[in-house]
């Protein structure tokens, strides 16, 4: 099947075909090649373990409805329950659920490609071999994300949405830096968290099997990139002045009130003529919304304060988000559950495969 090229699919026009983002950072070369951290030659190790081919382990076959892709419950859009939902004919109810789950995965699609710069300069630029070696398998396991998101948005949804204004910021932020550290906070631990929180939402809702496999398997690479963000900055962030750590704790709160704030999705229900300011009411007032914000920070607080980032104006940050007790949330436990759910799905999947051709030989003999 010849893939119909992405911009015909652009719900809007996303104006230039690329995007350019201007770095200063230095390429570090280290010529001790028998030096390395135990834990991150480990991890390392572990990385090329896990490598995986998303042609053979995904069900590409697996049927999914365009105007359905993900199976979650009306509830979850933020326009379920209003006068606007009820006005809505079925048609136009599917279409804005095929809106909403194109624009949930073109994000993690942008993201994702934002990752991968993001893992490729960090090889670049870190002065330590054991993190450029663990950089470069990330940098492998993000380039398989954007395969995987690309294929299901190009194949199974048929629509793809620009990137939000939101996300490109800190997407800039992240990368313009010319210091080796900020590239990988703001990936490892920022973006990769609002990743892991919206993927977890839709892996543990979603009744479709595609979706959830992608979910599950991107979730379990997810693990080691954020184990990879908490080893290699805890050890860095030892070394920095009280004004270096400050300055990267001031990163971290700008990025966390962008991502609160703003990630919301309010140009999916502007398309369909909600007025701008009724939108971003309504968006406000969701209940899915607000569980979602909760989980977003279940993954970001424990590992700020694991690196070592926790000063004053940290914690009165997240004191007025909410979510201040989430420092002490077990993020160990969150990612070996991560790791496991996908390990089950395999599990799960391959043996319901091996009974379909046990029972498909047994009758095949039966029949001779």
């Amino acid at each position: 099947m010849t893939k119909r090229p992405t911009r015909e699919l652009y719900v809007h026009d996303p104006g230039e075909t690329g995007w350019e983002v201007p770095a200063d950072g230095a390429a570090r070369f280290h010529w001790d090649y028998g030096d390395g951290r135990e834990r991150l030659l480990a991890l390392y190790q572990k990385g090329k373990d896990k490598q995986w081919d998303a042609t053979r382990r995904i069900d590409w076959d697996a049927e999914v409805d365009p105007y359905d892709p993900l199976g979650v419950p009306d509830e979850h859009l933020v326009v379920h329950g209003t006068p606007h939902w009820d006005r809505m004919g079925e048609q136009n109810r599917r279409e804005m659920r095929r809106h909403f789950a194109s624009w949930q995965f073109s994000q993690f699609l942008h993201g994702e490609q934002g990752a991968l710069v993001c893992a490729s300069r960090i090889v670049e630029c870190v002065p330590d071999l054991d993190a450029k070696f663990y950089a470069a398998t990330q940098a492998m396991d993000e380039a398989r994300h954007v395969e995987i998101f690309s294929r299901f948005l190009h194949e199974k949804v048929g629509m793809v949405h620009p990137v939000e204004g939101s996300l490109r910021a800190l997407l800039d932020d992240t990368l313009r830096d010319s210091r080796w550290d900020l590239p990988c906070l703001g990936m490892q631990v920022l973006i990769e968290g609002l990743a892991l929180a919206a993927f977890g939402m839709l892996r543990d809702t979603t009744n479709r099997p595609l979706p959830r496999q992608l979910l599950a398997y991107v979730m379990q690479d997810e693990a080691r990139h954020v184990a990879f963000g908490r080893m290699a900055l805890r050890d860095y962030y030892k070394e920095l002045t009280d004004a270096e750590r400050r300055e990267r704790e001031e990163f971290v709160i700008e990025g966390c009130y962008l991502m609160r704030d703003r990630l919301r999705g309010e140009q999916v229900l502007t398309d369909f003529g909600i007025p701008a300011r009724e939108a971003g009411e309504l968006v406000e007032r969701s209940e899915f919304l607000q569980l979602f914000r909760r989980l977003l920070f279940s993954r970001i607080v424990p590992c700020v304060k694991d690196i070592g980032l926790w000063g004053e104006r940290l914690q009165r940050a997240y004191v007025d988000m909410g979510v201040f007790e989430m420092g002490d949330s077990n993020l160990d436990l969150l990612m070996a559950e991560d790791e496991e759910i996908a390990e089950r799905l395999d599990a799960e999947r391959f043996a319901a495969e091996e009974e379909a051709r046990r029972a498909e030989v047994e009758t095949t003999i039966a029949e001779a």
